[in-house]
């Protein structure tokens, strides 16, 4: 089997000495090439080349950013549709950043050893699993993607991280960027096949459920949503402090059914289209794109292989 891995020196968890273990026994099992991504967009390149070579598999090892790109780079050559594409590698992950959502939704080990032994043994065994993702504005998800307030907290965080990004990075900026919205709060209209239309004022989309992760404590947004289903919508149309309490306290309850008066909340749909009033920060997989007015989210059942 022709392999790939490809790493992000500057993840959280990443080491030099985890790298080389990590390669030598991927090449016990593996016919493999080592890549380090030294740029943004490397590993996106990089697993675009896999895919065009007619490689066999792209182990990711890094953070979410780091999978999202490998992921991108893997369907790089569809256009919304991996089925055109023939024969697309497998994706492995090993898990080397600080919050690895995409890891831990599919029930891998944080601990990159671990993980690594873990992805030996499904090889091995031949261990393999279908998921979906989402779209949206041409780019792949894998876990997430908003307009609004979620993204104006990974654009704060996205200026100051480092390999010291934590939990508490993430609560600072999300209370600034909660009485300081670097773009206002421009009105959103949230529209889905078969329903009303909706003013909201913030919407998060899901791939999967947990949402993400507050340190070890998972957020539950849309408890019905997951790699085999259709994309889940929460969106809040107030921000004021008792309804952000109440969320933020079911979110925090193992598989809360989340609700609320000032909850618009859809659970496997299979596409969201969100207009804004005025450019708003939009991200995927917790990696700021920009600002858009409209976005279209699309969800794209059994479109990748995950060895787990």
């Amino acid at each position: 089997m022709r392999a790939i891995l490809v790493v992000n020196p500057q993840a959280t968890s990443t080491t030099a000495g985890g790298r080389d273990v990590l390669a030598h026994a991927l090449a016990s099992q593996l016919k493999l090439d080592v890549v380090e991504t030294d740029y943004r967009g490397h590993a996106m390149a990089v697993a675009r080349s896999a895919t065009r070579d007619g490689f066999d598999l792209v182990v990711a090892h890094g953070g979410d950013g780091t999978v999202n790109e490998v992921v991108n780079g893997l369907l790089a050559d569809s256009t919304g549709n991996p089925g055109e594409l023939g024969c697309v590698p497998m994706l492995g992950v090993v898990p080397g950043g600080s919050a690895n959502v995409f890891a831990r939704a599919l029930g891998l080990p944080v601990d990159p050893v671990e993980a690594t032994h873990q992805l030996l043994n499904a090889l091995e065994n031949d261990r393999r699993r279908r998921i979906g993702l989402g779209l949206a504005d041409g780019h792949w998800f894998t876990f997430n993607a908003g307009l609004g307030w979620d993204a104006d907290v990974v654009g704060r965080v996205a200026k100051r991280r480092g390999k010291e990004t934590s939990a508490a990075l993430y609560l600072q900026a999300s209370v600034r960027s909660y009485f300081r919205p670097p773009l206002g709060r421009p009105a959103l209209t949230v529209r889905i096949p078969g329903e009303e239309p909706a003013e909201v004022v913030t919407a998060f989309v899901s791939n999967t459920d947990p949402w993400t992760y507050l340190g070890d404590r998972a957020v539950h947004l849309n408890s019905g949503c997951s790699f085999e289903t259709g994309l889940g919508l929460f969106a809040l149309n107030g921000l004021r402090l008792p309804t952000v309490f109440t969320h933020v306290r079911q979110a925090l309850l193992t598989k809360s059914d989340q609700h609320g008066r000032h909850l618009v909340r859809h659970d496997d749909v299979p596409m969201i289209r969100i207009d804004a009033a005025e450019p708003v920060n939009f991200q995927v997989d917790g990696d700021l794109v920009g600002q858009r007015t409209r976005v279209e989210f699309h969800s794209v059942p059994d479109a990748l292989t995950v060895i787990v």
